[in-house]
């Protein structure tokens, strides 16, 4: 009386985009690498005052602000304009470098990361996309 179904199909996985699959990848790395940056920062700073006459909490604070941007921003890639945001944080983490001279050049290879990341994973998503459906690319 029961009628034997076939197995079903595996599900094919679905092909994510390149471009935010790298992106997400820079910005991970960067949460590690402002964090080891604001501590450096903070441990840096004199007892009293630090940078600019700042106290020496304020670089853990403002690091802790940017790294849960970061991570916020990791969300923020599935919308278009998430990718500028992205942009802003490679800016602010070259500005950082005011404070720690160091992080001019942190900040300067982190953003050329960003923007190969950017151009490449554009690219290939576009070969993909003409690859998949050649009539596509064009619209």
């Amino acid at each position: 009386m029961s009628e034997a179904t076939p197995p079903a199909a595996a599900p094919t996985p679905a092909t994510g985009s390149v471009r935010r699959t790298l992106a997400s990848i820079v910005l991970t790395f960067e949460v590690v690498v402002v964090f080891l940056g604001a501590l450096v920062i903070w441990g840096l700073a004199p007892t009293e005052n630090g940078t600019w006459d700042l106290p020496p909490w304020v670089a853990l604070a403002a690091g802790g602000a940017l790294i849960l941007g970061l991570v916020a921003t990791i969300g923020l890639l599935r919308f278009s304009w998430g990718y500028i945001v992205g942009w802003v944080l490679q800016v602010l983490i070259i500005a950082a470098g005011f404070l720690n001279p160091a992080m001019f050049f942190v900040g300067a290879i982190f953003g050329g990361m960003w923007w190969y990341c950017m151009v490449a994973g554009a690219r290939i998503d576009r070969d993909r996309t003409a690859t998949a459906d050649p009539g596509k690319e064009q619209e």
